[in-house]
C-alpha cells in the first residue's frame, strides 16, 4: 500500500477506489464508442459499395441485352414472321413489313440505328425510299444490324433498336416503316446511352403500334425473342462483306451501290435496274 493510501481512512480509501473504478469505466466506455464508431463507418462504406455496385447492375440491365448469343445461323434461330430467308424484311407497295413488288429491282439496306452515317443516308433518301415502295418501282429490304454497341455505355442500343424493329415487323407489321424512320428521327448521338426501352416504346406507339405490342419493347420481350436473331443477321452480314463490313450497306439487286449520299442518285440507279431487267 502506498504511503498516500496509508495515511487514509477506509472511507477515503473506498471513495478513492471508487473514483478510480470510475475512472477506469469511463476510459472502457469511450474505447468501446470508438470501436462502435469505426465498425459502423466501415459497414456504412460497405452498404455503400454494395449500393453502387447494385444501382450499376441495374443500370446496365435496363435494356441491356443478354449478350451470351450463340454463333448459329439466321437458319436456326426464330426471326420475324415477315422476314425473308436472308434476314431481311421486304416493303412493297402495301407499305408494310413482308410486303413485296414484284418483279422490280431489290434495294437491300443494312443499318444501325445508333450509325451517325445511317442517319445521314436516312435523311437524303427517306423520301425517294417511300415513293419506290409505294408506286411499285422497287422492293426495299431492311436489314436491322447491331455493330455499334460498344458506342452506347454499356447499354447495347445497337440491339435493344434492332431487336424492337424486329419486333414490331413481326407483330405490327404495318407499324414498321414508320417506327424505323421514327428511330432515325430522334436518332441518339452515338457515344450516348442511347433511348431507353421506355422510350423506344413511346416512339414505337407514335407510329402506329398498339400499345400491347409497345409494352413488349418497353418489358423487354422484343429483346428476349429477337436479341439472337438481330446477332446472328449482323455476323451474316459480316461474312457476306468478307469481314469488312460497315453501314449503312445499300445492294441494288445484290450489287453495291455506294453512292447513296448524292441527291436522287439511288432513285436513278434503281430506274435504270428496272429498265435493263
Amino acid at each position: 500500500m502506498s504511503t498516500k493510501n496509508a495515511n487514509m481512512t477506509k472511507a477515503q480509501r473506498r471513495e478513492a477506489a471508487r473514483a478510480e473504478a470510475l475512472a477506469l469505466q469511463q476510459k472502457q466506455a469511450a474505447r468501446d464508442k470508438r470501436s462502435r464508431m469505426i465498425a459502423f463507418a466501415a459497414l456504412g462504406a460497405g452498404l455503400i459499395v454494395v449500393a453502387a455496385v447494385v444501382f450499376f447492375i441495374l443500370r446496365q440491365d435496363e435494356g441491356s441485352p443478354d449478350t451470351n448469343f450463340e454463333d448459329k445461323p439466321l437458319s436456326q434461330v426464330e426471326m420475324p414472321s415477315t422476314a425473308q430467308e436472308t434476314g431481311g424484311i421486304p416493303v412493297g407497295a402495301g407499305g408494310a413489313a413482308g410486303t413485296t413488288n414484284e418483279g422490280a429491282p431489290v434495294v437491300d439496306i443494312y443499318l444501325d440505328y445508333m450509325c451517325p452515317i445511317c442517319g445521314q443516308f436516312e435523311a437524303a433518301n427517306a423520301a425517294s425510299i417511300d415513293q419506290m415502295t409505294a408506286d411499285g418501282t422497287a422492293t426495299v429490304v431492311y436489314h436491322p444490324v447491331s455493330i455499334l454497341d460498344r458506342q452506347s455505355q454499356g447499354s447495347q442500343y445497337s440491339t435493344r433498336s434492332a431487336a424492337a424493329v424486329a419486333w414490331v415487323a413481326d407483330q405490327a407489321p404495318e407499324a414498321f416503316p414508320a417506327f424505323s424512320a421514327a428511330l432515325f428521327t430522334n436518332q441518339p448521338a452515338e457515344g450516348t446511352e442511347g433511348l431507353t426501352n421506355a422510350q423506344l416504346a413511346s416512339f414505337a406507339e407514335e407510329a402506329g403500334v398498339p400499345a400491347d405490342v409497345a409494352a413488349g419493347i418497353e418489358d423487354g420481350t422484343a429483346l428476349k425473342t429477337f436479341g439472337q436473331y438481330v446477332f446472328s443477321a449482323t455476323n451474316a452480314a459480316t461474312e457476306a462483306a468478307d469481314g469488312n463490313f460497315g453501314t449503312p450497306r445499300v445492294l441494288i439487286d445484290g450489287e453495291e451501290f455506294p453512292n447513296w449520299n448524292q441527291p436522287g442518285a439511288l432513285q436513278q440507279a434503281v430506274e435504270a435496274a428496272a429498265a435493263a431487267g
